[in-house]
């Protein structure tokens, strides 16, 4: 349901395509909630189905019509039924901690190895979380992007607190 509603709070933003709504989602909530061309197509045919949008056909001088989605009022009123409802902890999806689990199996070597990618994938996303951050415009308290900012704030804390993990678990590895 999450990326659903994902899916509508960017429609609420601005009606796109299924292009669009791709890289909208992947330069604005990709940090915190990742999804694949496919399931945004799924989730998006699943909301016109149920009346959360609509899509008009848009022709195109000498390209290939388009689907532009509209949220519908129905639409509106379920992302803010949904804004409003308490949320449960979220269980994180964590393929690096997949293989922290087993990474007794590995030799020291190997250990290393699998540390040194993920701190160096891991800072590689802070800089660009941190470019991100710093290319914006500054947003009052209260204000839509203010909001859009601070979950982006919280990504930035997030790979720094996974930096801060992977120094402590190698010192322990020495």
């Amino acid at each position: 349901m999450t990326l659903s509603r994902l899916i509508l709070g960017l429609l609420s933003l601005a009606p796109m395509t299924g292009y669009e709504l791709k890289k909208h989602f992947d330069a604005t909530v990709n940090h915190f909630w990742s999804a694949d061309k496919a399931q945004i197509y799924r989730t998006l045919a699943a909301l016109v189905k149920d009346g959360f949008c609509v899509a008009e056909t848009v022709q195109q001088d000498g390209l290939p019509s388009k689907q532009v989605h509209r949220i519908t009022e129905h639409g509106r009123a379920a992302l803010l039924e949904w804004l409003e409802t308490e949320s449960s902890p979220d269980a994180e999806r964590n393929a690096f901690l997949g293989r922290v689990f087993f990474a007794g199996q590995l030799d020291k070597e190997q250990l290393h190895k699998l540390f040194d990618r993920r701190r160096e994938t891991a800072r590689n996303y802070l800089a660009s979380l941190q470019e991100q951050l710093a290319a914006s415009p500054a947003a009052n308290p209260g204000e839509a992007l203010f909001f859009q900012l601070a979950t982006l704030r919280n990504g930035i804390r997030h790979v720094k607190a996974e930096l801060e993990w992977l120094a402590d678990i190698e010192k322990e590895l020495v």
